[in-house]
């Protein structure tokens, strides 16, 4: 997938949140303050590092080498996708998808409903 669709795709989630806060790079997305992904470039190729369950990370890590253990983040918490052609479009979006859910799911019960309100109106 190219980076700017992975960077469209996260932008369009309910709630998400663009934005820089460690300088001109990387593209950190948030939902509700709390952080599910960032998008930046490593060793020439753009990257996408999102949350996951940690035996989650460590078997895509182990099958797939363009998945490793997450770039400048918790490495069992998270995991770098470099996007190349290894990575299917609709994995990447299951991958994205649940690092966002994760980010949803330890939110306040009352962040959750204000989130839940957004999608309804």
């Amino acid at each position: 997938m190219e980076q700017e669709k992975i960077e469209k795709y996260l932008s369009d989630l309910n709630g998400a949140e663009r934005c820089y806060p460690f300088g001109p790079e990387p593209l950190v997305f948030k939902v509700m303050g709390k952080m599910f992904a960032y998008v930046s470039v490593k060793a020439g190729t753009p990257v996408v590092t999102l949350k996951c369950v940690p035996l989650d990370g460590e078997i895509l890590a182990e099958q797939f080498e363009a998945i490793a253990p997450g770039y400048h983040m918790n490495k069992k918490h998270w995991i770098t996708v470099s996007l190349t052609d290894e990575i299917p479009d609709d994995m990447l979006i299951d991958l994205a998808n649940k690092s966002y859910e994760l980010v949803v799911s330890k939110l306040t019960k009352a962040n959750q409903a204000k989130l839940a309100e957004r999608l309804s109106t």
